[in-house]
């Protein structure tokens, strides 16, 4: 858990502590704005129907959190760092295909592929491809100077256009078994992906919290020109964080792929305005320099949570969008006056 930073340059004036009765700071539980949410959501959800507490249940959601946590995570860091990308949701379908297309047998299989590279290479070839998308958005916008919103949008459909050419519009079954082991595997019991979803979400936090780059991000996202005269590399950091999520939204790809044992050809279609959603929920300013990774990771398990009750309840597929879009609102309303912050 990490707390907001300030700009380091922003003005450097150190102010003696001030005497008399401390005050309670409601910017401190910021984090915590959503557990009450959660509450709420698991007892509606109990309520509707016992199967909800089930183990097999609960396993399900969280499991399903994995990839869009992912996503999240990576969009958390870019938006902290002042920055957005909305290719991402497109990095996690493209990057498998891409990597499948590049060690697929190019005879005797459903889908050919190039025969390039072996199998085992997919997965290092995937996470290949997800950096260099971050990367090459970085480009547009650090070097070329391009508006961060219209390249990525750009870079999205341009990587969706790929993905179903590449495809030709079908799914991709039969992946390397080396490729699927993550998004199947159970370990100690509970999904393989589970396990390192969380793992990744306490590294992004300990990094944000404890190491100098990690707390560079705040003050790039707060004011990048102090920032910049407070001596922080902020192209080079931004760059990195750009690279770092389009690398998160290719491991998304694969854990996905895994799970359901073939990439899709809508894999990820749509999935940013959740990303966007779990981001803001969880306390994530579009603004940039505020906000913390378990702020997020509440606000995935919120999303998560609002479709586990809404599939349980019966509610018709063709209300779904509706009231999720609807609780996510009501969600966002909790949030602002739980936590004392206007959300930016």
């Amino acid at each position: 858990m990490t707390e907001t930073a300030s700009p380091p340059a922003a003005g450097a004036v150190d102010r003696a502590p001030r005497r008399g009765r401390p005050r309670l700071d409601p910017a401190r539980w910021r984090d915590l704005s959503l557990v009450p949410v959660i509450f709420v959501l698991g007892v509606i959800g109990f309520i509707v129907s016992p199967a909800f507490l089930t183990r097999d249940n609960l396993i399900g959601v969280v499991q399903q959190s994995t990839e869009l946590g992912l996503l999240v995570l990576g969009e958390a860091l870019i938006l902290i760092s002042g920055r957005m990308d909305l290719s991402l949701e497109s990095t996690i379908g493209l990057a498998p295909v891409l990597a499948l297309w590049l060690v697929m047998p190019a005879h005797g299989a459903r889908f050919a592929g190039l025969e390039l590279f072996p199998p085992w290479t997919a997965v290092p070839l995937c996470l290949a491809v997800g950096a260099a998308v971050g990367a090459a958005n970085g480009f547009l916008i650090l070097k070329l100077r391009v508006n961060g919103f219209i390249a990525t949008l750009g870079m999205l459909t341009m990587l969706r256009g790929l993905q179903v050419g590449i495809s030709e519009g079908q799914s991709i079954g039969d992946v390397p078994a080396s490729f699927a082991y993550l998004g199947k595997a159970d370990w100690l019991g509970v999904p393989a992906a589970v396990w390192i979803c969380l793992a990744l979400f306490a590294l992004g936090g300990a990094a944000l919290g404890y190491l100098r780059h990690g707390r560079a991000l705040y003050a790039i996202g707060g004011n990048p020109e102090a920032a910049r005269a407070a001596g922080i590399r902020v192209d080079r950091i931004t760059w990195i964080v750009l690279a770092v999520g389009g690398l998160l939204a290719a491991f998304a790809g694969i854990l996905y792929t895994g799970h359901y044992g073939a990439v899709s050809a809508s894999q990820g279609n749509g999935w940013i305005f959740q990303v966007f959603a779990a981001a803001v929920i969880g306390g994530i300013s579009l603004k940039g320099g505020r906000g913390t990774l378990f702020g997020a990771l509440t606000g995935v398990l919120t999303l998560q949570l609002v479709i586990n009750v809404m599939t349980l309840g019966g509610v018709p597929p063709l209300w779904t969008q509706f009231l999720n879009g609807m609780i996510i609102i009501i969600a966002l309303v909790i949030s602002r006056f739980t936590s004392g912050e206007k959300q930016d």
